[in-house]
């Protein structure tokens, strides 16, 4: 079944007086529960792609679909309920709230979407992640490791159908990038989460159960991982710690 189509998809920016095309007729379909990783080197649009899927940008061409609605050209009052409820978002800056305690920044998007038992569900996520004695912790007094734990159970709790994470490990070390991401798929192999992740790093794309590969704004290659590859019982995954 599928859950995310993109029909066509290019985008650009000015720079000066030069139009920079970022991403070039991008056509894609993800299907519902998959793990799909977008792989390429700095520069070659995945983020953006990641950005325009997920509504928080727009194409100049092309159209995007979830669940086959069109969400093209929805307008920010339309968008910001269906970001809330249907999406979750992992970063590779964490972007917590730096007044908001670990409990408080996890509870922030069930709050937004009128919860009432929003404070339980975090507290039962942050257990879930090791982190229940964290939860009166802010952003500064947590590790790296610690604060995308925080941010992983905020992109979940209001129980999203599809997480996005750009580069979720790009500022950790290679040990707590790896327990990330295995923390990440187990949670999504729970919750059937779709998982769409952004990554320069071919160890991640190991996991994957599909991996597009973009250069310069174009999907340049695509294709299945070995069978059983999102098993991530065993073993970690080294992570450069680069950004890109």
């Amino acid at each position: 079944m599928t859950i995310l189509e993109t029909r066509g998809i290019t985008k650009s920016y000015l720079i000066g007086n030069r139009a920079i095309k970022v991403l070039d007729d991008v056509s894609l379909v993800v299907s519902k529960g998959e793990f799909l990783v977008v792989k390429g080197e700095s520069g070659s649009g995945k983020s953006t792609l990641l950005t325009i899927l997920s509504g928080l940008d727009r194409p100049d061409h092309g159209r995007v679909l979830i669940e086959n609605s069109d969400i093209t050209d929805l307008d920010e009052d339309a968008l910001a309920p269906l970001r809330n409820a249907t999406f979750g978002f992992v970063f590779q800056s964490f972007h917590l709230v730096p007044s908001l305690t670990a409990l408080e920044n996890v509870m922030f998007p069930a709050e937004l979407k009128g919860d009432r038992d929003a404070r339980g569900k975090a507290e039962a996520l942050l257990e879930r992640v090791g982190l229940a004695g964290r939860r009166t912790s802010f952003p500064h007094q947590l590790s790296g490791g610690e604060k995308q734990r925080c941010a992983i159970c905020r992109a979940l709790i209001n129980g999203p159908r599809i997480v996005f994470a750009d580069e979720p490990t790009g500022n950790l070390d290679s040990v707590n990038g790896a327990a990330v991401l295995e923390l990440l798929l187990e949670l999504k192999r729970e919750r059937e989460t779709t998982l769409l992740l952004v990554t320069h790093s071919p160890e991640i794309a190991l996991k994957a159960d599909r991996v597009v590969t973009l250069s310069d704004g174009r999907i340049v290659a695509e294709g299945g991982m070995a069978p059983h590859a999102n098993n991530v019982a065993g073993g970690g995954i080294a992570t450069d710690g680069s950004h890109g």
